[in-house]
This record gives structure tokens, sequence and C-alpha cells, in this order.
């Protein structure tokens, strides 16, 4: 409680002294270098006729789904700096590049498994895994950083609803 009293009292200045930009830099880089290669698979493909025939009556306009992965991308990068930044040991460290890199190859992985090569039931199967590593990620930021975990929830529930979307894509 009095921590959180002396962090209040601070300045902007003396708030944003106290941020580690290399670890945030380097987080919001290798989440969006992960969501740049992603999107090499996307976005010729989104527009296809193939996609066209099979894409769920539920989905979302276009427009909709690079505005929602841009923030989320942005969430996941924070809450990757808040994990690290707050990990007490190089064990925790481990931990959370371990959970972290598994999810983001999962995450590109499911763009070239769908949209790639055009196989919706793989990347069904990727994206159960996906969903799971983002319970792992939740799970292990925990217990270092609780708004590490809290911005993941977003990711979680956005990658549900897409689940639901690859499902009824297979046909």
């Amino acid at each position: 409680m009095a921590a959180r009293k002396k962090e209040a009292g601070k300045s902007l200045v003396e708030r944003l002294k106290g941020i580690s930009w290399k670890v945030l830099v380097l987080s919001l880089i290798i989440v969006y270098l992960a969501a740049l290669i992603g999107s090499l698979f996307t976005s010729s493909s989104v527009k296809s006729e193939w996609y066209q025939q099979i894409k769920p009556g539920i989905t979302p306009p276009s427009y909709i789904f690079p505005i929602v992965w841009n923030i989320l991308f942005f969430l996941i990068a924070l809450s990757l700096y808040f994990a690290w930044t707050n990990s007490r040991n190089k064990s925790d460290r481990k931990k959370i590049a371990g959970v972290f890199a598994a999810n983001l190859m999962l995450n590109v992985l499911w763009s070239a498994l769908f949209f790639g090569m055009k196989n919706p039931l793989a990347g069904f199967i990727d994206i159960i895994l996906l969903w799971l590593s983002i319970i792992f990620m939740i799970a292990a930021t925990w217990k270092i950083s609780r708004a590490s975990a809290y911005l993941l929830i977003p990711y979680f529930l956005w990658v549900s609803f897409a689940a639901v979307l690859n499902y009824l894509a297979i046909s």
C-alpha cells in the first residue's frame, strides 16, 4: 500500500526514468517482427477467392482485423516487458522467454498454415495449441506481474473467437 502511494506521488518524468527503454523497445521489436512475418502469409490471402468462399458469416469486416491485431500485439509486447522487468531471477526470465517465444511461433505458424497453405484443419490444430500457449503465458506471468497477465486477457478472448471462426471455416 505504501509503495502504491509512493508511486502515485511521482511526477511523469520520474516515472519515465524508471522505464527500461531498452527492454521495452526490444519487446516491441520482437512481438511486431512476429506480426510482420505472420502478415506476409495473411495480407494477400484475405482478399483471395479461396478465403471469401470459406469465410464464416460471423466474420467481422476485413478492416477490423489489423486494428485489433495491432492493439493485441502492443498488449503482448507490454506484457512481455512487465514480465521481463519484474522477473526476480534468471529462471523466471528463461520461463518468460520460452512461453512468449513458443506463443509467437505458434501465432506465425497459424498464418502460414491457414492462409499460406490454405489448410483450415491444420490451422485449427495450431490455434488450439496457440490458445493453450496463451493460458501458459497468463499462468507464467501471473506470479511475476499481475499487470502482465491481465494484459494477455484480450489476446486470449480474441484467439478464442478466432478459433471459432477457424472451426467454422473447415469444410
